[in-house]
């Protein structure tokens, strides 16, 4: 069975043990070795790391090299048949994610039936539940990247499928794609984030080309920034309508301009210099603070996280507060893995922890940061998350899925 074939249920789980029982058994018979040489994946030898090719399917390098013609730098996959270029497949981050969660010293399910979980109902009114879930292997492929359309609830996610960009109605329904593979302004390589404008277009970082390229709701070019950009990250729309663009290779935070009636880019500046190596970036609509989540400040411990730190600045990019992962490991034996960020209505910081599938409120960090879990079931490796109202859009790569939460009310 190729892995575009392995079912995606939520419904079978009937406990948080058993669940949890469950997906690691499929992780391990169905995700963590190679469908042709069935040599295990891994992340420590180049070889054996997992590859996505463009159809979807996943190899190992080994086997990329081994079907590749090298005067054409083409390979056929051995699963469905669909040629590809050697240069269109990449590496498997959802994979590579799990084999590294899998490698923690501390499993996820104790965690899960720590004190958190046992608190009384008046408690836990903070916590939100599972209210609707969508999307699974095939429909979505190694997501990196979600957003919302403002007026409608629509939800806008890159991954790593044939059409790259992927609208779902709020109930979940595919609306339709865009983005098929390729360099072009209307097509797309290796997608990392996505944004949506107050009006409605979309702006997504390509990792693949370099590039930043914008599109109409249904997926029409409308204008590509290049040749300034070494490896675009994350992406955000700030309060005034400006695209906010972080270079995880330069370490800088762009500024892009954009007369999208017109399809022209009207300026482009750095606005802020000297970070180290930026991913998510997101902004308050309400504050217009913009924060920022460092990655790779060093190299981890073995069995600790990658470390992190997240920085507050003030409309104007003025730096107000910053916190990193000895700052956010509050409590004994809690090592955070903090894979992406939003802000909540009322101007605090929510983060999502991969390491144990959770997410967290940090309050305002301008204050000294208060760890509280916002999320402590039904998520496996969370890698986006959008605050809509009373509900959590979050973007999990671990089962392919868009998972939204509501207070229990």
């Amino acid at each position: 069975m190729s892995m575009s074939e392995t079912p995606v249920s939520l419904s079978s789980r009937s406990g948080r043990r058993r669940g949890a029982e469950e997906i690691l058994a499929e992780i391990h018979s169905e995700l963590l070795e190679c469908k042709v040489c069935f040599e295990i994946f891994s992340t420590q030898q180049r070889l054996r790391r997992p590859r996505n090719l463009p159809c979807g399917h996943v190899i190992c390098l080994e086997c990329v090299h081994t079907l590749a013609n090298r005067t054409l730098q083409q390979l056929e996959c051995p699963f469905c048949r669909q040629l590809c270029d050697m240069g269109g497949t990449y590496d498997c981050q959802a994979l590579v994610a799990l084999q590294e969660l899998l490698g923690s010293e501390t499993p996820r399910s104790s965690f899960l039936c720590s004190e958190w979980t046992v608190q009384t109902h008046e408690e836990r009114l903070g916590i939100m539940c599972l209210h609707a879930a969508f999307g699974g292997w095939g429909t979505l492929i190694n997501p990196t990247g979600l957003a919302v359309f403002g007026p409608s609830g629509a939800v806008v996610v890159v991954h790593g499928g044939p059409e790259k960009a992927t609208v779902f109605s709020p109930q979940g329904e595919r609306l339709h794609g865009f983005g098929r593979y390729g360099r072009g302004s209307s097509e797309l390589c290796h997608p990392l984030d996505v944004a949506v404008t107050p009006g409605g277009h979309v702006v997504v970082t390509d990792g693949g080309d370099r590039s930043v390229k914008m599109f109409s709701s249904r997926g029409s070019p409308l204008a590509c920034v290049t040749g300034p950009f070494e490896l675009p990250w994350g992406v955000d729309v700030d309060s005034l309508g400006r695209v906010l663009v972080t270079d995880a290779q330069t370490g800088t935070l762009w500024q892009v301009t954009v007369d999208f009636g017109r399809s022209k880019v009207l300026a482009k500046r750095v606005v802020v210099r000297e970070l180290q190596c930026p991913r998510s970036v997101v902004s308050c609509r309400t504050s217009g603070r913009i924060a920022v989540l460092e990655h790779g400040l060093g190299r981890p411990r073995r069995g600790d996280a990658m470390p992190v730190r997240l920085k507050l600045f003030t409309k104007d990019f003025i730096l107000v507060s910053q916190v990193d992962s000895f700052s956010l490991n509050l409590m004994p034996s809690m090592r955070l893995d903090v894979s992406s960020v939003a802000f909540d209505r009322r101007g605090g910081l929510v983060v999502s922890d991969t390491r144990r599938g959770l997410v967290w409120s940090l309050g305002d960090l301008h204050k000294e940061p208060e760890l509280t879990p916002v999320v402590v079931e039904g998520l496996l490796h969370p890698v986006g998350l959008v605050t809509r109202q009373n509900f959590l859009i979050i973007l999990d790569s671990g089962d392919h899925t868009v998972k939204i939460y509501s207070t229990d009310n």
